[in-house]
């Protein structure tokens, strides 16, 4: 099985986080900040991941160390669960539209950890929210996963759609290159390892 489960506790966030990779979708998500919960939960199912994520962290500062964190123990999370990555696709990319807004995600799972955040949009908060931190919980998401990983938005105007376009095509283009593929059995590189 292709799960894995990490805690980290620090003296601004408490977080859980159960991932199987071979999941169906479903999730139970509780980090204090609605929109975030609606976000990560589009991403598992749009990956296939069954998650399950608790976060208590510091909100009455504000939302930045929860997020961050999140991303740092998700990213943990699917490195461990991933393993050697042997016999995957290794690679995912996808469109994802949400009404007006267009998002392309390209993703390599590498052990190369890269973010590339080309989003137009930067300011505003979406709930409790800051749009800001996105590009923060997805830069410590690539960097604790080992993830390349690229996100572009080509349109859009409505904060709630870019995001959501950009949680659900992570999501999606994750899925695809966790796939196995029974035609290699080996870690898919010229060099052999990642």
């Amino acid at each position: 099985m292709r799960e894995a489960y990490i805690e980290r506790k620090t003296k601004e966030t408490e977080i859980r986080v159960r991932l199987n990779l071979d999941g169906a979708g479903e999730s139970q998500i509780e980090t204090g900040i609605g929109f975030f919960d609606h976000m990560l939960t589009a991403f598992a199912r749009f990956a296939y991941f069954d998650l399950g994520l608790k976060a208590v962290g510091d909100l009455e500062v504000d939302a930045h160390h929860t997020i961050e964190d999140c991303g740092i123990v998700l990213g943990q999370a699917l490195k461990e669960a991933s393993g050697s990555k042997a016999g995957i696709e290794r690679i995912g990319e996808t469109l994802l539209p949400m009404d007006e807004a267009l998002v392309q995600v390209a993703l390599d799972l590498s052990n190369r950890p890269y973010l590339v955040w080309d989003i137009r949009a930067s300011e505003g908060t979406v709930g409790q929210f800051p749009f800001e931190m996105a590009e923060e919980f997805f830069r410590a998401f690539a960097v604790h996963s080992g993830l390349t990983l690229h996100i572009r938005q080509i349109s859009g105007k409505n904060l709630h759609h870019i995001l959501e376009a950009v949680f659900k095509g992570v999501g999606r283009a994750l899925g695809l290159a966790l796939r196995e593929n029974p035609r290699f059995s080996g870690i898919l590189s010229t060099k052999g390892v990642l």
